[in-house]
Formats: C-alpha cells, sequence, structure tokens
C-alpha cells in the first residue's frame, strides 16, 4: 500500500496542443490494476495553474457502493491529459462500512484552492439519523499535490449534531460526484440528495459555504424525488439545476445564488437519457458568447455518452457528438487553459460494467459539428 502511495509518473511542463479532429483518449485505470477488480465515479477539475486532477473510487473488491470498501484515488496531469501521475489516496477505506467514495470537487478562492466533498461510512440507504452516512471535506492551497486533513461537516447539513431539529431527523445524505461550482460571488456549492424519512427516494437540497468552506449552509428543497443533481451559473447569475429524476431529466432555478428555488421543477426537450449522474459546465468564449454542456448518456440505457448543447442557457438543448458509443455511464468534464474540453468518463468496451477510467480531450468546434446556429 505504501508504495502505491509513492507511485508518481513523470509529467512535462504545460505544453497542451489543441485537439483539432476525433477526440484524444487516455485510459487511467482498467480492471485489476492497482490490485483493484473495479474503478468507478469520475470526477475532473482544472485547478487553477492549469492542471487537471481527476479523481475516481478504487472499488477494491466489489462494483456496489458504499458500504462497501472503497477508496477515493487523485490523478493530477499538467500537460493538459496527455500523462498522469499515479495514484494519490484522498481517501483509504479501511473495510466493509469504513470506505469513502463519490468524491466531488470544486475550486475556491484561495490562489491555488480545490475543495473534495465525499461522503463515508454506513452508505446512503444504511443511513439512519443516529447513526448518519458522514460528508467530509478536504481543501487544498496548491492546485491538488497536497490537502489539508480530512473535517467531518456532517453536522452542518443533518445528523445527530445538526442546529436544525428537522434536518436533525433526516435519514441519509450524500452529494453527487463530479463537479461543484465557484459561482461569481465567491460561494462553494454541492448538490446533495437527502432521504428525508425512511422511504427509498430523495430530495435535493444544495450545501453551499461563503467562507470558502470553513462552514456550511443548507439551502431550501430544490426537487422532490431527485437525486444526483448539479449546477451551473448562468450569465445573469442566476443558478440553474440540472437533476436525476426517476429516468427523467428535471430542471430548476434559483435567483437568489442557490438558496431558495422555484416550487416546482421542470423538464425541457433534453435528449432521452437513463438515470444517470453526469455534468454541466459553461463554455465561455472568446467572443462573447457561451454555450453550456451536458454530458450524459443517450437513449434508455447507459451507453452513448453524450456531449448535450444548450446556446439558449438551458431552455433546449440538441446533441453534440456521441463520445463513448458503447457501454458507458458516469461522466465528468472540465474546460482546459487552451480552450479544449476534458471529460473523464466510465466505460466498457466489452459491454459490461467492469468500466475502465478514461480520460478524452475535444475542441468545442468538432463537438459541435454543423450544429451551432
Amino acid at each position: 500500500m505504501l508504495a502505491l502511495l509513492l507511485i508518481l509518473s513523470c509529467w512535462t511542463g504545460m505544453a497542451q496542443p489543441k485537439t483539432t479532429g476525433s477526440p484524444r483518449r487516455t485510459v487511467l485505470y482498467r480492471p485489476g490494476d492497482f490490485d483493484s477488480q473495479f474503478f468507478r465515479i469520475p470526477a475532473l477539475i482544472t485547478a487553477k495553474d492549469g492542471s487537471l486532477v481527476a479523481a475516481c473510487d478504487r472499488r477494491k473488491y466489489s462494483n456496489a457502493d458504499l458500504p462497501e470498501d472503497i477508496d477515493i484515488i487523485l490523478n493530477r496531469s499538467t500537460d493538459g491529459g496527455q500523462t498522469w501521475t499515479g495514484p494519490q489516496f484522498l481517501a483509504m477505506g479501511r473495510g466493509r462500512g469504513q470506505g469513502f467514495g463519490d468524491c466531488a470537487l470544486a475550486r475556491t478562492r484561495d490562489e491555488g484552492g480545490l475543495i473534495a466533498v465525499y461522503p463515508g461510512g454506513v452508505g446512503f440507504w444504511q443511513s439512519r439519523p443516529d447513526e448518519p452516512l458522514r460528508i467530509y471535506c478536504r481543501r487544498s492551497t496548491d492546485n491538488g499535490l497536497s490537502w489539508s486533513p480530512a473535517e467531518d461537516i456532517t453536522h452542518y447539513l443533518y445528523g445527530p449534531d445538526c442546529v436544525d431539529s428537522v434536518r436533525r431527523q433526516w435519514w441519509g445524505a450524500f452529494c453527487a460526484s463530479g463537479n461543484g461550482l465557484l459561482t461569481s460571488t465567491g460561494r462553494i456549492m454541492f448538490v446533495a440528495a437527502v432521504r428525508e424519512g425512511e422511504a427509498w427516494s430523495a430530495n435535493n437540497y444544495v450545501l453551499y459555504s461563503d467562507d470558502n468552506g470553513e462552514t456550511w449552509q443548507c439551502s431550501q428543497r430544490a426537487c422532490k424525488g431527485g437525486d444526483e443533481a448539479k449546477v451551473v451559473e448562468l450569465r445573469d447569475g442566476r443558478i440553474l439545476m440540472s437533476i436525476r429524476h426517476q429516468g427523467e431529466r428535471w430542471f430548476n432555478i434559483s435567483e437568489d445564488g442557490g438558496v431558495t428555488w422555484r416550487d416546482t421543477a421542470f423538464a425541457t426537450n433534453f435528449p432521452e437519457s437513463p438515470a444517470c449522474n453526469g455534468d454541466i459546465i459553461r463554455y465561455d468564449r472568446e467572443d462573447g458568447t457561451s454555450v453550456l454542456l451536458h454530458s450524459l448518456p443517450l437513449g434508455d440505457k447507459r451507453e452513448n455518452v453524450a456531449v448535450m448543447l444548450s446556446y439558449d442557457e438551458g431552455k433546449s438543448w440538441s446533441i453534440g457528438r456521441v463520445i463513448v458509443p458503447y457501454n458507458s455511464a458516469y461522466s465528468s468534464l472540465c474546460l482546459l487553459p487552451d480552450g479544449t474540453i476534458g471529460m473523464y468518463v466510465e466505460e466498457d468496451p466489452k459491454g459490461g460494467d467492469h468500466y475502465e477510467m478514461v480520460f478524452y480531450n475535444f475542441n468545442l468546434e468538432w463537438l459541435e459539428g454543423d450544429s451551432r446556429p
């Protein structure tokens, strides 16, 4: 295990050749690598120095979620994803019921600042008010090279130590893996899926911080019956939430930075996609226009992960390109310093769920094809 912590491959400068054709594909992990039978749950972010930080679950013995014995591992790239460091442990599982997973990443206001939020312990469906699934965070001020000790922030959202008497009775919660959000006002946001009672269903709330992750607050409910969800800031400062909702894709909007939400989440003409987690980010062009990018599988199965495009702030969506034309599921997106797009995705070319963890790099012009209005 110590040897695994010390594995580092060389990287080269910050030269990042711009992709002009089909996506460049780089495999970070295959089943069996580093004594792990399975890998899942990608998260990807570009740090302020331009380096890429990728996280995933090292699901050593089972492909199942917590409470299985799971580690969270990180890799970094300083050459636009062409080469990556070996694995660094963000959180190391110590057996069933003592694992960690589903990492979400966001920038902070610090120079070189990143924050990771992730659950650990008993599992979402096994969680109870008196023995909750815990939520942790770690921070980096050197673009992901090193991280602060883990801090338990469960009580800010729910659990027996929560100051809110209603949330103290919630049964379980975790924040969706992938991208969090640092808004233009400096607010850090992650969307939580919350079991408010013993029913096998979840609702969405935002866990947010206005002091760079030192303390946290909980929004009003954003969606009933939601699951993993992501947020993006619109050009006018409103927050758009994209929600995995019982096999559909729903949306909601906040006018006040994510604290309150419209009474009813709404569906759009979003392309058909299965119950799955993906990412939503903004791409601002040099000419002042922008487009929202959303990664998800197409159709009713977890396959054909594509990137969808919206030119009207999420009111309507079109299909850009299918990036992975076979079995594929969760994905995470980022923007690279050279203007290209990065995607970290779980995929199985053999048609199953023994996923490889793969990084793709492509440009917006290729993604749009002839679809730009």
